[in-house]
């Protein structure tokens, strides 16, 4: 059994910077995409960033030049650096993971909550 454990949330100051990681607790083969995703109260789950298995990276553009997603295949562990953080960065924070093994695969962290103050 597969489970995503996330960790680095907590309540910082605008402009401070938080480091969040996702690591997975059991083996995990041919991993297509790590992500990251966050909810605000009363809002949609949307999509933060994510790196492929080829090391391709996408932003959401609200978060391009102050997050950067990384992750340690090794370990598979994706990581979200986030700096400057605002106001508006506030929500739980999510990471999934999608691959191919036998049969797609599709995994959820159980979310860390990043509040930022103003």
């Amino acid at each position: 059994q597969v489970q995503l454990v996330e960790s680095g949330g907590g309540l910082v100051q605008a402009g401070g910077s938080l480091r969040l990681s996702c690591a997975a607790s059991g083996r995990l083969f041919n991993i297509n995409s790590m992500t990251w995703y966050r909810q605000a109260p009363g809002k949609q789950r949307e999509l933060v960033a994510f790196i492929t298995s080829g090391g391709s990276t996408y932003y959401e553009d609200s978060v391009k030049g102050r997050f950067s997603i990384s992750r340690d295949s090794t370990k598979n562990t994706v990581y979200l650096q986030m700096n400057n953080l605002k106001p508006e960065d506030t929500a739980v924070y999510y990471c999934n993971v999608k691959g191919i093994y036998g049969r797609l695969y599709d995994y959820w962290g159980q979310g860390t909550q990043v509040t930022v103050s103003s």
